[in-house]
This record gives structure tokens, C-alpha cells and sequence, in this order.
């Protein structure tokens, strides 16, 4: 096990805690050989996923909304009542 992995499984990091320090070892060698551009798409790739969550979170809350709606209450998640109201003229009760 790698130094960095032992500090880490040591408690260094609380999400780290559970993991076996072999797949830990891994998923560092993982990172290390990743180019510049394979991270930033994987975070691109991470964030379609968690907005792609988010929109069928929405929908399930309110299946009557429309696309504009779930647009609108997606972008209430991220920006305050004030925005909204300014950029867009309106504010979810529950966004």
C-alpha cells in the first residue's frame, strides 16, 4: 500500500474510511493515469448525471409540470429567490 493510501485509510479523510486500502490503492493509480481532459469529462459525465437525477426528482414531485417548469425549479436549486424572481419572474413554493 502506497503512503498516500495508508494515511488516507488511517482516517486522514472520512470518506475514505470504509474502503479497502487495495481499492483504494487502485483508485489512486486510477487518477494518477488519467490525461487532463479524461477527468474534466468525467466531471462533465458527472454532472449530466446528477442533473439528470435532479430532473426526474422534479418530475416525480410534480408530474404535472411542464418542461418549462422542471426547467424553472431546476434553476431555483442553484440560484437565490431574488435571481429568480429578477431573471425570471417567478419562484417555486417548493422548488
Amino acid at each position: 500500500m502506497s503512503r498516500k493510501a495508508a494515511l488516507y485509510h488511517k482516517g486522514m479523510s472520512g470518506w475514505y474510511q470504509d474502503t479497502d486500502p487495495k481499492a483504494l490503492e487502485v483508485f489512486f493509480r486510477l487518477q494518477r493515469e488519467m490525461t487532463a481532459s479524461q477527468k474534466i469529462n468525467l466531471v462533465f459525465e458527472l454532472n449530466e448525471t446528477l442533473m439528470g437525477s435532479q430532473m426526474a426528482e422534479i418530475r416525480a414531485r410534480h408530474p404535472e409540470a411542464s418542461e418549462r417548469e422542471v426547467f424553472l425549479r431546476m434553476a431555483a436549486r442553484r440560484l437565490d429567490r431574488e435571481t429568480m424572481i429578477r431573471v425570471y419572474g417567478w419562484y417555486p413554493e417548493t422548488p
